[in-house]
């Protein structure tokens, strides 16, 4: 301020542009909107995700009391199918998981089934939780037949992937599991052998099982073909003491948390086509497929979970409070706790992820100071957010 008048030198435009993904949902968002008739959860989702970063639905205006600059901030749309908020919805997420995690090695399990079976789960979403069910009941009786009399029972996070690395629907379930259980008189006993052959056989049983209860009669046909050509059981992948307690929250949000696709794997957009690429999971060989927009917004919407379907479960010790399971130590001590919640704050959060201070001034580097925040009760455009500031402040 100088001789009692505000300066202010430019003003600083920071309504961030849209991404790819906005770009391909908006552009095609009707034509999709009549040929897919998608889900609420799809329109709800979708919704949320091409208005994120819009300033009309409001937003903080922050100003440099140093040099006079302002810098609107818009409000985002907290959508996990947005990439930009997905992002800190996984670090969250990941910061949570890793608070319950006790300090012990955890064995990686991944559960899946045959391409003969995935299409019942996309026709009817509610067996989804058949899974998880199957896997909850299959690791605890492996643990549960070690002594039946203590009963040992470890801890489990499952996470529910519907995708492959190709985007296809391929609905799995990734279990991260203690190597070792809590006993009804034990404290704790550890446990490095795993019976895979146990796993794949139960695995498919329990699973075959609960869907015919789910499905009816009409499905004993399927479940005799199953039987028949899975003669081994069902394809369970596991990496053994892989996540040590040092590495427990990085290994958690890279296998667990990852979102369905990241911006940075579509490749371009132009003319109605979308690239983008993968890493094939046998060979590990780059594969790049180009597909019509709207194919491509199919593969992404079918992702999209229901309202209120919880893709995280925890079971064993790590869903239940007995003060004898507090007798373990935490891979995260209880001092540390406020450290990574801080890291997962809005501003630290952005600095993390993208390698700049939202609320920094961009002409002196000083930290800017919040002046208004405008909720979306009535339509903005931007010019209109900064003369209301600047005639404000002046």
């Amino acid at each position: 301020m100088r001789g009692g008048v505000y300066l202010f030198p430019s003003i600083f435009y920071n309504y961030l542009m849209s991404n790819i993904l906005q770009e391909i949902f908006l552009d095609n968002y009707e034509e999709f909107m009549m040929t897919t008739h998608p889900r609420q959860a799809v329109i709800e989702n979708v919704d949320k995700m091409v208005e994120c970063g819009n300033p009309s639905f409001g937003g903080a205006m922050y100003g440099c009391t140093k040099c006079g600059t302002l810098k609107f901030v818009p409000f985002r749309c907290h959508s996990r199918f947005c990439p930009t908020c997905g992002t800190l919805y996984s670090a969250k997420r990941t910061t949570a998981m890793s608070f319950k995690l006790v300090r012990t090695t955890h064995r990686h399990c991944v559960f899946t089934i045959p391409e003969e079976l995935r299409h019942f789960f996309i026709e009817d979403r509610d067996l989804l939780n058949c899974l998880f069910s199957s896997v909850r009941s299959v690791v605890l009786e492996m643990f549960h037949k070690d002594n039946k009399c203590e009963c040992f029972t470890p801890g489990m996070i499952c996470v529910l992937h519907t995708f492959g690395r190709s985007l296809q629907w391929n609905p799995h379930i990734h279990c991260l599991v203690t190597e070792g259980g809590v006993g009804n008189k034990t404290v704790w006993r550890a446990k490095k052998h795993f019976n895979y052959t146990y796993l794949r056989n139960a695995f498919r049983t329990a699973l075959l099982n609960e869907m015919e209860e789910k499905i009816g009669p009409s499905f004993k046909k399927t479940k005799a073909y199953i039987y028949k050509h899975c003669a081994n059981g069902f394809y369970v992948y596991a990496k053994p003491n892989q996540c040590n307690p040092k590495q427990i929250a990085k290994y958690i949000g890279r296998y667990l948390g990852r979102p369905v696709i990241s911006t940075k794997r579509i490749d371009s957009y132009k003319n109605g086509i979308v690239t983008y690429h993968y890493n094939r999971h046998e060979d590990d060989k780059l594969v790049v497929v180009k597909l019509p927009a709207i194919e491509f917004m199919k593969l992404l919407a079918q992702h999209i979970p229901e309202k209120h379907f919880k893709q995280i479960r925890y079971y064993g010790i790590y869903a239940r409070n007995r003060e004898q399971d507090q007798k373990i130590f935490k891979a995260i001590p209880k001092e540390k706790h406020r450290f990574l919640l801080n890291k997962n704050k809005w501003r630290n959060s952005i600095a993390s992820t993208f390698g700049y201070d939202p609320i920094q001034c961009p002409c002196c580097k000083e930290t800017m100071s919040i002046l208004e925040i405008k909720y979306a009760h009535h339509s903005y455009t931007l010019q209109e957010l900064y003369e209301r500031a600047w005639a404000k402040a002046g």
